[in-house]
Order: C-alpha cells, then structure tokens, then sequence
C-alpha cells in the first residue's frame, strides 16, 4: 500500500515522505491515527503544503537558530491569560501549544512545541515561570512567561 505520511513516524519517514507499507499496518495504525493519507495525486498537492509548513517551522543553521534566540530573548512581554480558580490555580494547565502560541502573538517568531521546555511538563498556577526553548543542539533561549488570570 503506498502512503504519503502526515507526521513523523519512527522507523519509517517524516511528514511529506512517501511510502510502501503492508497492508494491515497501513490500514489499521497509520490511517486511522492520521499519521498517513492514500497516496494519490490530490494528495501530491497537499505533501507540497506539508514540506512548505514544515520549512518555516524548522531551524535552518546555527546562524539562524541564533538569530531565533535573539527574536525570543529580546521579546518584552510574553503574557497568557487563562481561567483560574480564585486562589491561582488554573482550571486546566498551559502546555507547550500554549507556549508557542502566547510567542507568536507576542510577536515572536513560529516555534515548533515540541521543542518548548517547560519548568515542569505542565504550568498549573498564575505567576512568572521560566520557560527554555531549544531551537538547536547548540543554542538554546530562555524567557519568562508570565501566566495572569483571566
């Protein structure tokens, strides 16, 4: 069965790649989960917007990976506010989406979430948290994210 994959599968590719699978794998893991569609001609054209979607998300050099750290460490103010209790708990918790999402609106530039370290793997309360974003193996940027109640 040829695929075109959706995501990153181990052992087998990264989004926009094609590939051949057994039937059964293709048919009962990877369509169902979303991690891959029917390769066909339609699906060519919608590769093209994957592979384009993935080069903005990813760090080209070290350079550039630097230049990113510069844009993230020298942002004023990262704020996201969200619903609390009245004693500063969160009725839910700030993941690493949430992170990459109060970066972007706060005019920084697209960070992939999967490389956003939060202090814990959830934020849960108001306040300042120390967040680390690992744009390359070499460079890493740091910031306060500052979660305010709603």
């Amino acid at each position: 069965m040829k695929l075109i994959l959706t995501a990153d599968v181990d052992n087998l590719g990264a989004p926009g790649d094609t590939v051949e699978v057994k039937d059964g794998y293709g048919r009962n893991y990877l369509l169902p989960r979303g991690l891959a569609i029917v390769a066909s001609r339609g699906a060519q054209k919608q590769v093209e917007g994957i592979r384009r979607a993935q080069d903005a998300r990813k760090v080209r050099n070290l350079d550039h990976a630097n230049e990113l750290k510069q844009a993230i460490e020298g942002l004023e103010a990262v704020a996201l506010s969200v619903k609390t209790a009245g004693t500063g708990k969160l009725f839910g918790s700030v993941t690493q989406a949430d992170v990459a999402a109060a970066i972007k609106s706060a005019g920084g530039p697209v960070v992939d979430k999967r490389s956003i370290e939060l202090p814990k793997s959830h934020i849960k309360s108001t306040g300042k948290h120390g967040v680390v974003v690992h744009l390359h193996p070499d460079v890493v940027a740091k910031f306060d994210l500052q979660v305010a109640a709603n």
